[in-house]
């Protein structure tokens, strides 16, 4: 809401003393009106820039789907404010825009391609805006891909035979693309392990390891006319991970 402002009647008058009189007349009235047009700059632009600095930047990665998110400043300004996001390689000088990160008002930016190097160690910043006023730049830890991402189950399928279990395993796919468009398999980027847990009723009855990029495995010596679940899990032994077991697949044979 603008303040109302009374401007000093300025009159025009011909001696020196009166000409003086109109000069410092005029230079008060643009000084008021300065005030009223840019408030926030003039009064309280120190408190603004803290009120909408962005804090708590962190990279959260998963299959080497990169996205940075942080939380908004400590004031009534929350939701309010716009951001501006850069990106750089360690060592380098100059900083480069994420163009499709610049005055948006979510609070994450996905720098999946711009980190696509997963060895490579990286920073981002991000910066706020709000009513002409920018924040600080604020620094991210170092981001190095495949040390942080996490990796995702591998998607189950079941079929019945004759007292067993076909199970087919695909892994999740990574955020590149092919030449033609297709996605990158994570079986590409990696070599996974897979462990197959089977269970009948509340009680896991087998645990099986297969090593290197499977696709099908055979359950076999299982008893007719039950119902078994199945769940997987992949494991990188180069890094020491293990992904969340995938969701519960019950059949009947």
């Amino acid at each position: 809401m603008s303040i109302p402002v009374f401007l000093p009647t300025c009159a025009l008058v011909r001696t020196m003393e009166g000409l003086a009189f109109y000069h410092q007349c005029a230079l008060s009235a643009f000084l008021l009106c300065l005030l009223q047009t840019h408030p926030a700059q003039s009064l309280a632009s120190p408190v603004l820039q803290e009120e909408i600095t962005p804090k708590d930047l962190m990279f959260r990665s998963i299959d080497y789907k990169n996205v940075l998110h942080w939380k908004p400043g400590k004031g009534i300004y929350n939701g309010k404010a716009v951001y501006f996001v850069q990106h750089k390689i360690y060592g380098e000088k100059q900083w480069t825009n994420a163009t499709h990160c610049l005055g948006i008002t979510k609070m994450s930016c996905d720098l999946s391609q711009e980190t696509s190097d997963r060895r490579e160690f990286y920073y981002a910043r991000v910066q706020a805006a709000l009513s002409g006023v920018h924040s600080p730049w604020v620094l991210s830890q170092r981001f190095v891909p495949q040390w942080e991402t996490f990796f995702s189950p591998p998607k189950v399928k079941l079929a019945a035979k004759e007292r067993s279990i076909l199970v087919h395993l695909r892994p999740p796919h990574s955020p590149y693309r092919r030449r033609k468009g297709g996605w990158i398999s994570m079986k590409k980027l990696h070599k996974f392990n897979y462990r197959i847990y089977v269970s009948h009723g509340n009680i896991t009855m087998e645990k099986h390891v297969f090593q290197g990029s499977v696709s099908k495995v055979l359950i076999v010596n299982l008893r007719p006319r039950m119902t078994y679940c199945v769940q997987a899990e992949a494991t990188i032994e180069l890094y020491s991970r293990t992904s969340k077991r995938s969701r519960k697949i019950c059949i009947s044979l």
